[in-house]
């Protein structure tokens, strides 16, 4: 991610294919965060929510489509 992509105070919404376990879209916030984005909202395509992902999300609105139960 370029430096100048993302302005302080810029509201970002993430939107992503699949969450696991959430180390990605982790990274991707952390990312945002450390150049003054806010993020206001994390979509996924699919969850499997077997892994358990959404739980290191805590704190941001997050959203599938496609809920799988299973690992």
């Amino acid at each position: 991610m370029h430096k100048d992509s993302i302005k302080p105070g810029q509201k970002v919404v993430i939107i992503d294919d699949l969450i696991a376990t959430g180390g990605s879209v982790e990274a991707a916030i952390k990312l945002v965060e450390e150049l003054g984005g806010v993020v206001v909202k994390v979509v996924f395509l699919m969850e499997l929510a077997g892994l358990k992902g959404r739980e290191r999300l805590k704190g941001y609105d997050v959203a599938s489509v496609i809920r799988y139960d299973g690992k």
